[in-house]
């Protein structure tokens, strides 16, 4: 028998994470003589719901008696973490009651219940839900009575603790099945530095970050900021994203850092914009996240805290699209948009108020703007005409002689932006973002 397991929404704003209380439970069930099937996952998902604790991610990973290939997925005290390419069905029957123990007593002691935003809920199922629950939760607002009714149809077992909306992303994290993927690996702390200032080597950091080509979002180099190393006083040392597990392996290694307890390798959904659906303006929904094609309908504006504002129109409707203040120098590429580009918007929706929260642009067509360098000379007096007013044409003072607006003479300016994908840099970018590294790069 081979078994799903799911867990969801442990950790708060104040600290904690999924991850490790995965990594703990893992652990504890390889030492009750369960074997891990294939890699952990780590499941980020949808980023726009309002009452999510910090990345919302999910974690799920498979349990039973393995066979075939064995992986290096982590490591403890330096003990090496193995699981199998495959389960096998035969063997011995698995203890479900046993495993909910662990489960149970991993949630009570590392959960933070005690936030009221932290609503805990792990899944054990046999069957493993459709595909279409992992793409509802990482795109809508799903329902829990829908949740839990489709558990009770696979006959799963389950907990929830508080109001159980845990359930949802545990569910969700068992019904993802990868079409594209990434891995990251996760170092934990010792738990005597919890809260304290991790110990990294900024220049280990971008030295990896230039050698191990298939890794991404490792450095901000525009604002100078490692970006391994979350900034919650969570159990995480450092984590690492990229496209192979052998490559993540030999990146943990350049790094230096503080001694860490140990480490977990995940397959994740992190940057592969699973989480945008594409739609014409008047369609889009608070919550959701959309890349829309538009015409810049109103040049971009700077309103107080330094969010930068512009409206994109579709033969349906118009919207705002907003770089706020954290993408930083991002919002110098939107400040150079004019009326008439045509591009692509990729982003979050908020409610309130209504507008993209912009991840990227890809823009794909510019606009010519001309300057005007010269009025046009009357061909009687041969003087420089003047401007009757914006689209009254032009007048000779001398004669009165009349010309167009056309007749002047223009110079086209040079437009700093170019046609081509724009995104926020990394200290701004969603967990579930598609660096255009990964749009364009071939390992």
């Amino acid at each position: 028998m081979v078994l799903w397991i799911g867990i969801d929404d442990t950790d708060s704003k104040d600290g904690g994470c999924t991850t490790y209380l995965g990594y703990r439970t893992i652990c504890r069930l390889i030492k009750e003589g369960y074997d891990i099937i294939g890699y952990p996952r780590l499941v980020r998902l949808n980023p726009n719901i309002p009452w999510k604790t910090r990345g919302n991610g999910a974690i799920s990973f498979r349990i039973g008696r393995g066979r075939g290939k064995k992986l290096l997925v982590g490591e403890i005290e330096g003990i090496k973490i193995f699981s199998y390419s495959e389960g096998s069905e035969n063997g011995d029957r698995i203890d479900i009651s046993e495993i909910k123990t662990v489960i149970e007593d991993e949630i009570k002691t590392s959960a933070f219940l005690s936030d009221e935003n932290t609503n805990s809920g792990y899944v054990i199922a046999k069957k493993r839900p459709n595909r279409d629950v992992y793409e509802r939760c990482v795109k809508e607002v799903v329902s829990l009575d829908d949740i839990k009714d489709l558990l009770d149809k696979l006959e799963a077992e389950y907990k929830g603790y508080k109001n159980c909306r845990g359930l949802i992303g545990a569910t969700a994290a068992i019904s993802w099945e990868p079409v594209d993927r990434t891995f990251e690996l996760i170092t934990y702390r010792y738990k005597e530095r919890w809260g304290t200032k991790r110990e990294i080597d900024e220049s280990s950091v971008i030295e990896m970050d230039k050698t191990v080509d298939s890794t991404f979002d490792n450095y901000d180099y525009e604002n100078n900021k490692v970006m391994i190393a979350p900034n919650s006083p969570c159990p995480v040392l450092f984590g690492i994203r990229g496209e192979y597990p052998d490559d993540l392996i030999r990146a943990k290694e350049m790094v230096r850092s503080e001694e860490y307890m140990g480490w977990l390798l995940f397959e994740t959904n992190q940057g592969t914009d699973d989480h945008i659906r594409r739609r014409k303006i008047a369609e889009i929904k608070p919550y959701e996240s959309v890349v829309v094609e538009g015409v810049v309908e109103r040049e971009p504006y700077t309103i107080k805290g330094g969010h930068v504002i512009f409206r994109l129109k579709d033969e349906t409707s118009s919207i705002d699209c907003t770089a706020y203040e954290p993408t930083k120098n991002f919002r110098d590429v939107i400040k150079e948009l004019r009326v008439g580009d045509v591009l692509e918007v990729y982003g979050g929706v908020r409610e309130e108020p209504f507008t993209i929260n912009i991840e990227k642009i890809r823009i794909k067509r510019l606009v010519e703007i001309k300057e005007k360098i010269e009025n046009p000379l009357c061909d009687n007096c041969k003087v420089h005409m003047k401007s009757m007013g914006r689209g009254k044409g032009y007048r000779c003072r001398k004669c009165g002689a009349r010309k167009s607006e056309s007749e002047a003479k223009f110079q086209t300016i040079e437009r700093k932006l170019k046609e081509g994908f724009y995104e926020v840099p990394p200290c701004a970018r969603r967990h579930l973002s598609k660096p255009i590294k990964r749009i364009f790069i071939r390992f």
